[in-house]
């Protein structure tokens, strides 16, 4: 085989899998509006089930559907009948798949099934087969030809069973009004979770670890507590009322030496920034992030709305933090 001769074979199986897809597009009817009205409508969970590559990709679409607001798990249908059709309550709704719609496994379920009037959403290849007649709503992902080309090993019958699965858990999601923010509560270890959902306040330097001096503080003392505590900049404070007058940073202190002060008698409110940019506690840490790419910054101090400092935090905080 040469190099062209798998670019070719290539090219071939994702032309038959996607043309199976866009055949797939002229079948959606109101079928599709019908079982997407009956997913939504579930009280209880879908319970996905199919047997060999058919189970494989229900087992992604329900997790595709977990993940997207529809509580959902996957049930073997081999184990089905030998206990673990105990998982199914009488609220739950069934997705079963399976391309010939004669899978023993699952037409040995169906007499059960209707007694225990669980809905029934059928994703079959053969609109007439046991399953499709006996389901509530059937989706007919046919297709013309495996990819394969001996026709035997599934291909793009998968391909369309999964491209189907997909469709129903993104409008289902819509119809829910699903957010970013409810993605991130399924995904919180992932960096989308990280982003949406660790706040400022998750990652601050707060209490002592504040690098804070008075207004009236030398530059040598400022120096000190911006060593100290290690975040590149020092708040400068109201000593009487403890409210936040601005900042003094790396840069101001480049920008001070400029002018070659006496730093153990000029004053740091002098040389410090007023009015400088900062944040809420409650904020999420990605917006942090974005105030400092804006404002091209590496540090912020956290306030309250009385503008009493609540803590700080720099870029590296951000980058341990996975937000970056």
């Amino acid at each position: 085989m040469t190099e062209h001769s798998y670019i070719e074979l290539g090219l071939a199986v994702l032309k038959t899998e996607s043309e199976a897809i866009t055949a797939l597009m002229q079948r959606l009817d109101q079928s599709f509006h019908r079982a997407c009205d009956m997913l939504l409508d579930c009280e209880g969970r879908i319970v996905v089930t199919g047997m060999g590559k058919s189970g494989h990709i229900g087992n992604k679409i329900a997790a595709t559907l977990a993940s997207t607001g529809s509580p959902a798990f996957f049930m073997h249908p081999g184990e089905a009948s030998h206990g673990d059709l105990g998982m199914i309550t009488t609220d739950d709704l069934l997705i079963a798949l399976s391309n010939s719609g004669e899978t023993s496994e699952i037409t040995l379920l169906l007499p059960l099934l209707k007694r225990l009037g669980i809905p029934l959403i059928a994703l079959t290849g053969k609109p007439g087969s046991t399953l499709a007649r006996a389901a509530d709503i059937n989706l007919d992902v046919s297709i013309d030809k495996e990819a394969c080309p001996m026709g035997l090993a599934p291909t793009s019958s998968t391909t369309a069973s999964l491209a189907m699965g997909d469709a129903l858990a993104i409008a289902v999601l819509q119809a829910r009004g699903f957010t970013e923010e409810d993605f991130a509560l399924s995904h919180p270890g992932g960096n989308l979770g990280r982003r949406l959902l660790l706040r400022v306040s998750d990652i601050m330097h707060s209490g002592d670890a504040i690098p804070l001096v008075p207004v009236s503080s030398s530059l040598s003392d400022t120096l000190l507590e911006m060593t100290k505590k290690g975040l590149g900049m020092a708040g400068v404070i109201d000593p009487e009322n403890k409210q936040l007058l601005g900042i003094y940073t790396d840069g101001d202190l480049r920008r001070t030496f400029e002018k070659m002060p006496d730093i153990k008698t000029a004053r740091v409110g002098d040389f410090m920034t007023p009015d400088c940019v900062t944040i809420d506690a409650d904020r999420i840490a990605s917006e942090a992030l974005k105030i400092m790419h804006d404002r091209k910054i590496n540090a912020l101090m956290v306030v309250d709305k009385s503008n009493l400092v609540q803590g700080a935090l720099n870029m590296h905080d951000l980058l341990r933090a996975g937000v970056v």
